[in-house]
């Protein structure tokens, strides 16, 4: 037993080895098909990758199953429904409960539980002490947990009957949880579609109305170039940034990878100096989960110079304002003429002398304006409410784990002892809990260290 202030106590701090059998697993010569199956057709089998985006609290087998031949060759034991499956490497602290007789890879430690432990309050426990887990990992290449240190995990035991109810409690609890967080999940993607229409209202009228005329061609109310392809030989540690494909995003720039060209030769090559309002858009695989890759440049992107393969869009102000074009150059049908006009299949790009050819429709300077700015207080709505639901999101994520910890501090069920004394005491306590635990388990003969194989 190991001591624990934070429990009640009628409860016991233990390590999981005292009342657990820790079993590892095998994996047969993985280059003979003959050793795997189909999922649910033979001999169910897990790896910690099946359990990578499992979030589910039981399972039944895992991407494949082992055949007999697979299974009586390796070191795979078959092991009850009830079993904490609990991959021990890459990564520590997955775990879920076996729904029915299942074997595992050797990426696992797992405990067979007795009768007197509840397989859902385990499998709560274990996962409220994940980083607990992962610090007793050991190894170079990637960290796991041995079996003798797996012995050693902590392990909580209340009494039996306030086991169960701490399960139904978190079960409860933690759905209420996930279905939280999938709903504020949901709600980027609805921004995403609110800002799509406002856009798409925008730059056709419907969003103020007002006399839509066709302006001419892209390349009548703009000026049009593609960057430079400067040397590696040329670049230097500071002086203008090279705006690269790289550093157009969706709307904004963006500077995770950046590199420079000394001042003078930017000067030497102030044709493709950038400015402020100018409007950047890649050339090569412009357009990507039908999101074009445009971007309006800032006074914090500057000094800056264009390189190849991207295009710099500078409206003429007596005819178009920038901000106005930059959101229509947003727009869906903008999008669609630079799908039209795409060329090569592998790495399809866009030509400036294309780009020139869209056919611009606007208002006057004055409705631009007004449009301009009805659709940046609608964004910056969105934007706020997307800040709010990010916060709310990194609550929630930080929730689970507050529910485990307040659960295994006996916090959850306080009123419940208060109101079922003879369910925590006597032989419904938990140290007479752990000793027919003992009592059973020194009745048990040790399982032989070669195993039986199955009859067929």
């Amino acid at each position: 037993m190991t001591d624990s202030p934070q429990i009640p106590e009628q409860w016991l701090s233990l390590l999981i080895g005292e009342i657990a059998d820790v079993v590892a697993g095998g994996t047969p010569k993985a280059s003979d098909p003959a050793n795997f199956a189909e999922p649910g057709t033979q001999i169910a089998w897990l790896t910690p990758a099946d359990l990578s985006k499992y979030s589910e609290k039981y399972i039944s087998h895992g991407a494949r199953d082992l055949s007999k031949t697979g299974y009586e060759s390796s070191s795979a034991k078959l092991m009850p429904a009830g079993t904490l499956l609990f991959s021990s490497r890459a990564p520590i602290g997955y775990v879920a409960v076996a729904a029915n007789e299942v074997s595992t890879n050797q990426g696992f430690k797992n405990f067979v539980l007795p009768a007197e432990v509840d397989s859902s309050y385990a499998y709560y426990f274990l996962r409220s002490i994940r980083d607990v887990a992962e610090s007793m990992g050991t190894g170079t290449t990637f960290k796991e947990i041995s079996g003798a240190s797996a012995k050693k995990l902590p392990f909580t035991l209340p009494p039996l009957a306030e086991q169960k109810v701490i399960a139904d409690k978190l079960d409860t609890l933690l759905a209420q949880v996930e279905n939280t967080k999938a709903r504020l999940e949901r709600i980027p993607q609805i921004l995403k579609r609110f800002r799509q229409s406002v856009l798409a209202a925008a730059v056709s009228g419907r969003l103020t109305g007002g006399t839509f005329v066709n302006l001419g061609t892209l390349k009548n109310v703009a000026d049009i170039v593609s960057g430079v392809a400067f040397k590696k030989a040329q670049y230097s540690n500071f002086g203008s940034k090279l705006l690269q494909i790289a550093n157009v995003g969706y709307g904004d720039t963006k500077w995770d990878s950046v590199s420079y060209i000394p001042s003078s030769l930017a000067d030497d090559f102030s044709t493709y100096s950038l400015a402020k309002g100018d409007i950047v858009m890649a050339l090569n695989r412009p357009i990507t989960n039908d999101t074009l890759k445009v971007a309006a440049v800032s006074v914090d992107d500057l000094p800056a110079t264009l390189y190849q393969r991207v295009a710099r869009i500078r409206s003429k102000p007596e005819l178009l304002n920038s901000r106005y074009l930059f959101l229509l150059m947003q727009g869906p049908d903008f999008r669609k003429k630079v799908e039209l006009n795409l060329k090569g299949s592998d790495q399809p790009y866009l030509n400036t002398s294309s780009l020139g050819t869209f056919e611009i429709y606007a208002p006057e300077l004055e409705k631009q304006t007004d449009i301009v700015h009805q659709v940046e207080q609608l964004f910056a709505h969105a934007d706020r409410i997307e800040q709010q639901v990010n916060n709310a999101l990194a609550r929630v994520n930080n929730l689970t784990q507050s529910i485990l910890a307040k659960a295994f501090r006996g916090e959850l069920t306080e009123q419940w002892r208060k109101d079922n004394p003879e369910l925590i005491s006597g032989e419904n306590s938990a140290e007479a809990l752990l000793e027919r635990i003992k009592a059973e388990r020194a009745a048990t003969k040790p399982a032989k260290k070669t195993r039986k194989k199955m009859s067929s």
